[in-house]
């Protein structure tokens, strides 16, 4: 047993398994919400765009801000929650994500809409690395395995549930309710979760601010020039600058913390192989699910005809294998090892991802229930195991920034997955519907070889030409789906890689 576990079982509140429970299912609902709001606003663009006439720019920051400034930020706030008591910190990003949620009510200017979706990103980064902690801090240690894999499941099925109530609400009730229900949820959890146990440091440290700026900076330029590839392409001077710009920030950062008698975050935490391997795996587990289910949305609405409801519902397959391979996830780290474990389950993720890839134009759902449900079994067994490595290897002290490291690495993997994704995919499409446009007036050349959607809606003005177009535009898209998950398999076989680079020390 380490250090940190012996100090972890002293510091476990005595919690009847009633309290413990009502506790995980509280907290996961929290975690829930703040990934489920990615898809929600996603889906919901189609409806607020056409309404607000807002342009393609600033739909993109719409959806982008959020997951920008939930990045920065939420080492900082896992780092509020050690110092100032986490449950706290969990109330306060509760308040800030509903009243960020309700204001556009009031107007839909599109730079108050990307406000408003900036300040929701503030009130995740302060839920998310205060749900982990809590239920860590909830259970001892021989009990904790079964709670994190809950966590993990909801947080990876977090935005398949988005896509569904998403499509619910637009069923029946304009876009903003996209904002209000969320708001709603919020405002009821603040109040729940005033019966949840609360934890911090025992022995209050200065709070690091500059390490909070330089990990804030260093986080958001990485994660900013990965969200702007997707337009501009990984060429583009500002996606090279800001890209490298975050990797010399992350540099001066390690640098600057460890020569800090009261760090933000240790990194000598990376040089744990066990944590060095958790982080690594998250990271890849998300670029995998993340673009994925971008291209996926678009294939099950443009290519295959599903409404935004069914298209969020006919991917129920993930949670047939997610959820019981997240129940077991600790039990057969326990008895294989993390490593064989971790290797194991990144191997099914590629298998998952190259079937979801393979799939065509005219494929069948038996195709797409299986590759959901070989999917969501990598990310069953890796997900519960990877973010136990990070959280062991930590002291009780330092919950929360061990989770805001986890929740961080979430939000790179999946900006880095819909990025490369949706760049691979857009440069493969443009590529193939080239031969199909050459004959088209040169407006709906530009619009139905800029993506499916366009030529979808081109080919509505073609008369009997039309069908063609349609054909040859789906294709298109299938050959840039398998290019662009190609590509994410890729990056997971890299961190498989670099997990068994990962050397215990000595």
């Amino acid at each position: 047993m380490t250090a940190g576990s012996q100090l972890d079982t002293a510091a476990t509140p005595p919690l009847s398994p009633a309290r413990r429970a009502w506790t995980v299912g509280l907290m996961c609902s929290a975690v829930g919400l703040v990934i489920a709001m990615v898809t929600i606003v996603n889906t919901a663009l189609p409806a607020l765009a056409a309404e607000t006439s807002v342009s393609q720019a600033q739909q993109t920051w719409i959806v982008d801000v959020y997951t920008l400034v939930l990045a920065a930020l939420v080492l900082p706030a896992g780092a509020l929650g050690d110092r100032y008591g986490r449950r706290g910190v969990l109330v306060i990003g509760l308040v800030v994500f509903a009243l960020s949620c309700v204001a556009p009510l009031f107007t839909a200017s599109p730079v108050w809409l990307i406000s408003a979706r900036a300040v929701t990103g503030l009130g995740s980064a302060m839920i998310m690395p205060a749900t982990l902690s809590i239920i860590n801090a909830s259970f001892p240690p021989e009990r904790r395995g079964r709670a994190i894999g809950i966590w993990a499941a909801v947080a990876g099925l977090g935005g398949l549930g988005g896509l569904i109530i998403a499509g619910l609400l637009l069923q029946h009730f304009s876009w903003h309710s996209v904002f209000v229900g969320p708001a709603v949820l919020a405002v009821l959890m603040a109040a729940a979760c005033y019966t949840v146990p609360t934890s911090r440091e025992r022995v209050p440290r200065r709070f690091d601010v500059v390490g909070a700026l330089l990990s804030a900076l260093a986080i958001g330029s990485l994660v900013f020039g990965i969200l702007r590839a997707a337009d501009l392409g990984w060429s583009s001077a500002v996606v090279l600058g800001t890209i490298i710009a975050g990797l010399v920030l992350g540099a001066v950062f390690a640098w600057f913390e460890s020569r800090q008698a009261a760090p933000l975050l240790d990194v000598r935490l990376f040089t744990n192989h066990a944590f060095a391997t958790g982080a690594v795996s998250v990271t890849v587990q998300f670029t995998a699910a993340f673009g994925s289910l971008f291209a996926l949305a678009q294939y099950l609405q443009l290519v295959q005809g599903y409404p935004p409801l069914k298209s969020g519902l006919v991917l129920w397959p993930i949670a047939v294998s997610l959820f019981p391979l997240s129940m077991a996830s600790a039990h057969l780290t326990r008895r294989f090892g993390l490593r064989t474990v971790t290797w194991t389950g990144l191997l099914i993720v590629i298998a998952g991802v190259l079937l979801l890839g393979a799939l065509g134009a005219h494929s069948h759902y038996p195709e797409l229930a299986i590759a959901a449900c070989v999917l969501g079994g990598g990310l069953g067994l890796t997900a519960p195991a990877a973010t136990s490595a990070i959280l062991d290897n930590v002291p009780p002290d330092k919950y929360g920034v061990a989770s805001a490291v986890n929740d961080a690495t979430r939000e790179i993997g999946a900006a880095l997955g819909i990025a490369l994704a949706g760049s691979v995919l857009s440069a493969t499409y443009t590529s193939s519907i080239a031969t199909a446009t050459a004959a088209l007036p040169l407006a709906a050349k530009e619009i139905a070889g800029g993506s499916l959607a366009g030529a979808l809606a081109v080919a509505q003005q073609s008369g009997p030409a039309g069908g063609q177009l349609v054909e040859a535009a789906r294709v298109a898209f299938t050959d840039g789906m398998w290019n662009g998950l190609l590509a994410l398999a890729g990056i997971v076989a890299v961190g498989i890689v670099a997990v068994a680079c990962i050397r215990r020390r000595a």
